[in-house]
């Protein structure tokens, strides 16, 4: 069984409509010629527009690449907490959640790290995969590699538009979590910094 490298990537900035906005398609494209000096298998992304429009742009950097949607990377809540284990600060974000959608956001979240949270078994050779998604699948594949309680997913999930996060999967071996949301293709004015009165993008 051959190494598997995974490259997450958060798709560009969007406005309230889901469409990327010029930002968006800049730090695509930016993400994209970093990407391109890889040997890129395929491009996965998420069935919404910013993910599909992101895809599309960075795969136009690559030579001949596979580029299809992967349903798994859609966005959504990976895991909601009981409601005696919320900070202050997360619980109004699940305010209206019931259970029968925190079940739905979980199967999701199961289906997505059993397609891209383990080795390729069929591989011959070193594959690498990019799939563009949002910011809540990253964290939660971030917190698969790392083996964490489920509730972990809500601290992991400051991803940066164009954040690039990399998990490699050896067999044998534990996830290796080679880099989390390196924004290091992006000049400074397109990066988000997280931190209060830093560019929100």
């Amino acid at each position: 069984m051959a190494a598997r490298t995974i490259y997450f990537v958060r798709h560009g900035a969007a406005d309230a409509w889901g469409q990327l906005t010029e930002e968006g398609r800049e730090q695509s494209r930016l993400i994209g010629q970093r990407l391109a000096r890889l040997p890129i298998d395929v491009v996965w992304h998420s069935p919404l527009p910013r993910a599909v429009e992101s895809a599309q742009i960075i795969a136009n950097e690559m030579p001949r690449v596979f580029v299809d949607e992967a349903a798994e990377v859609v966005d959504h809540v990976p895991f909601v907490p009981d409601r005696q284990d919320l900070s202050p600060s997360w619980a109004g974000f699940f305010d209206g959640y019931d259970r029968s959608e925190a079940d739905a956001g979980r199967r999701t979240a199961d289906s997505l790290a059993a397609r891209f949270g383990r080795p390729n078994a069929r591989a011959q050779r070193p594959t690498h995969e990019v799939v563009v998604t949002h910011a809540y699948p990253i964290a939660w594949m971030i917190r698969e590699a790392l083996d964490a309680p489920p509730a972990r997913w809500m601290s992991l999930a400051g991803v940066a538009n164009t954040g690039l996060t990399v998990i490699e999967h050896t067999d044998g071996e534990p996830p290796g979590v080679v880099m989390v949301n390196d924004m290091s293709h992006l000049p400074e004015q397109l990066r988000w910094t997280g931190f209060a009165g830093g560019r929100p993008l």
